[in-house]
Order: structure tokens, then sequence, then C-alpha cells
């Protein structure tokens, strides 16, 4: 379930019949957009307009425009479009970025600015995409834990 918080919002949706992901949009004009600027590490409200200007390193709570309600068991990642890293070195630095089915208010896509020089991000603006996943809640008990292969160590542990 979705709902629409202006006019002109677009819920997401999925480009062809085979895309795994639904597209996720800007929505600029009902506000303020958070940016933390890399340039002074402080959070600041920069108005769009009429698209929002991202200096390298710089991070922003994009919004987009509508909330949802996901079924419970089902998690939301919102990744980058490929189109979007590969043109403008835009990047989800949490990626992906997870939607609870018990989160209630606006979506919103955390992005970062990776290349070397400014990116603007336009109002409507295909800015990410929507994975859906089912998930398992199982419980944790305490206990010993064995080796159940050679594979210890952690990072390269499959490069030896």
């Amino acid at each position: 379930m979705f709902e629409l918080l202006a006019e002109d919002a677009r819920p997401p949706e999925r480009a062809t019949r085979h895309s795994a992901g639904y597209d996720i949009r800007a929505h600029l004009r009902r506000g303020p957009v958070k940016v933390i600027r890399a340039s002074v590490g402080a959070e600041e409200e920069v108005l769009p307009d009429p698209g929002l200007l991202l200096e390298p390193g710089d991070r922003a709570l994009i919004p987009t425009g509508f909330k949802a309600q996901l079924p419970e068991g089902v998690e939301g990642q919102i990744r980058i479009r490929s189109s979007v890293a590969w043109k403008k070195g835009l990047v989800v630095p949490n990626a992906p970025g997870t939607i609870d089915s018990d989160y209630p208010d606006e979506w919103f896509v955390l992005v970062q600015n990776a290349s070397t020089g400014p990116q603007t991000i336009e109002h409507g603006d295909r800015i990410a995409q929507l994975i859906l996943n089912r998930y398992e809640l199982l419980p944790w008990l305490e206990g010993q834990v064995g080796v159940s292969s050679d594979r210890v160590g952690g990072i390269g542990s499959t490069s030896k």
C-alpha cells in the first residue's frame, strides 16, 4: 500500500515487465532537502532550485514524495540505479538501504556524490531502485559455535 504526498509524486514503478527493481524518483518540490556538506561536515537544509547541487563527497536525503507500508516479512532494499552510478558517480553509501515493513513515513534515498565534480539531481529523476525481499526471523540461541569448515579468519578466508 502507498500514499502519494504530492499531486505530481509517483510510486515505485518497474520500467519493463522483466525488471527486478522498481524505479524510485526524486521529489524535490515540497521543501528543503537535508544535505551534509563534505567541505564543512555539517548538515544544512537546501531548497533545490531548480535541482539539487551536490559537490564531491556531499550526502543528501532525497525525498520521494510517497510513503508506503510493506507486508510483514518483506523488506525493501534501496540501491542506486546503475546508470546514475555510471553517469553521475552517485552512490547509496549504506547500500543497500533497508526499508522495514513498520516504517510509517515518507521514503528517502540517501545518496552521496562519489565523483570528482559537482552533480545535480533534478525533480523527477529516477534516482534509485527498490528490490523487495522476504526475510526470516530466527531466534538467537546462546551456545558453543563449532568450526564447520576450514574457512576461519574472516576477510580473505577463501583465498588460501
